[in-house]
């Protein structure tokens, strides 16, 4: 069995990218059947190469292409002057020609993108660009609970234009998509969706956005063999006692999902990992964090998640 080979973007040259990115190929070592093809500026601090070096034989090329030439038990180590957009953007056209079977990002801010010359807002959008995806759904994965969003960076005053069967319908397949691949004993729970507006809108007296989606939901993933649950009152799903009933959230906005995402797994845990593309990819799910650049004082749990979601995801495609 060949290795899987997978790309690991660092992200701003001025955020905690790097360095999460070294912390975490430390801590994990070498795996069994992995290739690593990590991306980094060339100034790169030195103190967190030799962090790397002390677990891997790491060979330094000027591009993927060259890269992409290396096999055997080594950590390819692209040293490029093009913008960490372009890695992105570069790694996805390898994934798309099957030279590379996924990838793990670090954050990259909008700014640098926008400055690289792309119309991307973000990582997703490079993504679905050069994958031709129409849609992308954002998921994320936590020792304590999973989340995906039916819809993404939206303003708050027009998310209920949004939100229609067609759209939880085609959410809820990608949700499946995520609970399948969980361990056996969370894939058996159902996916727990949640409603719109307050107390999952009581029968309509407090909007009607849950009686629009939710009688065709049943029939839908009845059809599809999709276990789900719902519509889940929005102010009490996360409680505690819930998490362990669920396999998947699946939350209509951005911030009814990551807010209590965020608050229970913080930095310590957590990985983003885009659903509905054709390869792999797992981010971390907090930013470039540049108030602490320089300090040595980012923890890497994050990105060790990324990367271990980014093998096991890659091996189950095999």
């Amino acid at each position: 069995m060949s290795n899987k080979r997978i790309a690991l973007t660092t992200g701003d040259d001025d955020g905690i990218g790097f360095e999460v990115t070294a912390k975490a190929l430390h801590k994990l070592g070498p795996q069994k059947g992995v290739q690593f093809f990590l991306w980094r500026n060339d100034n790169a601090s030195a103190k967190y190469l030799r962090l790397i070096d002390q677990k891997f034989e790491r060979i330094v090329v000027d591009s993927l292409e060259e890269g992409l030439k290396i096999e055997g038990p080594y950590l390819v180590d692209i040293c490029s002057d093009l913008s960490p957009a372009h890695w992105v953007e570069s790694t996805a056209k390898a994934c798309m020609k099957k030279q590379l079977d996924g990838m793990a990002t670090a954050p990259l801010s909008k700014t640098l993108i926008k400055e690289a010359g792309f119309k991307d807002l973000g990582h997703t959008d490079i993504l679905k660009r050069v994958s031709r995806t129409k849609t992308v759904h954002m998921g994320f994965a936590g020792r304590e609970f999973n989340v995906v969003l039916a819809t993404g960076h939206l303003s708050v005053a027009h998310i209920s234009k949004h939100i229609s069967f067609s759209t939880v319908a085609e959410a809820l397949l990608h949700a499946d998509q995520l609970r399948k691949s969980l361990p056996a004993s969370k894939r058996s729970k159902p996916i727990g969706v949640l409603g719109l507006n307050p107390h999952a809108g009581e029968q309509g007296m407090i909007g009607g956005e849950e009686l629009l989606v939710f009688p065709n939901l049943a029939s839908f993933a009845k059809e599809k063999s999709i276990p789900y649950v719902g519509p889940l009152v929005p102010d009490a799903a996360f409680f505690k006692e819930n998490w362990k009933k669920y396999s998947v959230y699946l939350c209509l906005y951005h911030d009814q999902g990551l807010i209590p995402f965020k608050m229970i797994h913080g930095q310590d845990s957590g990985v983003h990992i885009s659903l509905g593309i054709p390869f792999v990819r797992t981010s971390v799910d907090h930013g470039t964090a540049k108030d602490i650049f320089g300090k040595n004082k980012a923890n890497p749990n994050s990105m060790i998640d990324a990367i271990r979601w980014s093998i096991n995801l890659t091996r189950q495609q095999s």
